[in-house]
C-alpha cells in the first residue's frame, strides 16, 4: 500500500486547481501519492500550498493556529518570511510535484516512483475537468468494513472525489439517497440485510441514477463480473483492494 500525502489547498484559479488535481490524480500510481487535504480526510495535512495572491491565502499565513509542522509552499510574488518553498507565476507544476517529491520521496529509492510517467500535458486553456471531476459531486460507500472505507475515501480523494457519504446497510443508503443526488455508489456484494443485486437494482431506477456503481466483493469470479457487466456496473473491486485497479477504474468514469 503506499503512502498518501495530505495537502491542503488555498486559492487558486479554477484553471490552477485543474492542474493540481492532474499530479493528484497522476501520483496515485506511485508509492508516494499526494491528496486534496479536507477536513474529513483520515490525516492532517502534510503540506499546505498557498496562493499568495488570494484572500484565503493571505488570511492563512497571517493566522497564529498556522502550524509551524507543515511545510508551506508559497506561489507567487514577493514570498513571507519564513515559508518552506517558494514558485513564482506562471507557475510550474512539474516543479511544484519535483518540491513536494523532496521532502516525501527518499532519494535512495527511486525506482518504485520512477515507473510512473509524470511529465504530463495539462491543457491549461480548459475549464473541463476530466474523469471523475466531470459530473461527479457526492459519492455513497455501501457496506464494507471501517477500515475499507477508509481506504476508499484515501483512494477517491486523489481522484477529487472528497464529498463522500458512507452506510453500514442499505437501509442507511436509502435514507442518505433521499437527502441528496449521489454520482457515484460502490456496494459490497457481502451485504447482509439485503440482497446487494436488488440494491443495485433499485439505484438504476431512482429519479436521478448514479452516474456509475462499483460492487467490491471479497470472492471474485468470471460469473460475478459476468453478472456486474449485465447489471450495468462500471467494475468489479476485490477486497483486498489492489491500488492500481482501484486508481484504473476511479480514472475510467
Amino acid at each position: 500500500m503506499n503512502t498518501i500525502i495530505w495537502v491542503n489547498v488555498l486559492g487558486f484559479s479554477d484553471v490552477e486547481r485543474h492542474a493540481l488535481n492532474a499530479i493528484f490524480r497522476l501520483s496515485a500510481l506511485r508509492e508516494t501519492a499526494y491528496a486534496l487535504w479536507t477536513p474529513e480526510a483520515p490525516a492532517a495535512p502534510a503540506i499546505a500550498l498557498i496562493d499568495g495572491d488570494s484572500y484565503e491565502g493571505g488570511l492563512e499565513l497571517a493566522s497564529p493556529r498556522l502550524n509551524s509542522d507543515i511545510k508551506v509552499i508559497y506561489v507567487g510574488s514577493e514570498p513571507p518570511d519564513p515559508v518552506w518553498r517558494s514558485i513564482g507565476r506562471p507557475v510550474d507544476w512539474s516543479a511544484v510535484l519535483q518540491v513536494m517529491d523532496s521532502a516525501f520521496v527518499a532519494p535512495s529509492n527511486p525506482a518504485p516512483d520512477a515507473k510512473v510517467e509524470l511529465d504530463f500535458d495539462l491543457d491549461l486553456e480548459s475549464t473541463q475537468y476530466p474523469g471523475l471531476l466531470q459530473g461527479v459531486r457526492v459519492s455513497l460507500l455501501v457496506g464494507m468494513t471501517r477500515e475499507d472505507r477508509m481506504y476508499l475515501r484515501s483512494r477517491m480523494a486523489l481522484a477529487g472525489l472528497t464529498d463522500v457519504d458512507e452506510a453500514e446497510t442499505v437501509l442507511q443508503a436509502q435514507t442518505l439517497l433521499k437527502q441528496r443526488v449521489v454520482g457515484l455508489v460502490v456496494v459490497s456484494l457481502e451485504l447482509s440485510d439485503t440482497d446487494p443485486w436488488e440494491f443495485v437494482r433499485s439505484l438504476q431506477h431512482l429519479a436521478t441514477p448514479p452516474k456509475a456503481i462499483v460492487v467490491v466483493t471479497e470472492k471474485p469470479s468470471g460469473q460475478l463480473v459476468s453478472r456486474a457487466e449485465q447489471s450495468d456496473c462500471l467494475a468489479v473491486l476485490e477486497i483486498p483492494f489492489s491500488p492500481q485497479h482501484v486508481v484504473e477504474v476511479l480514472l475510467q468514469m
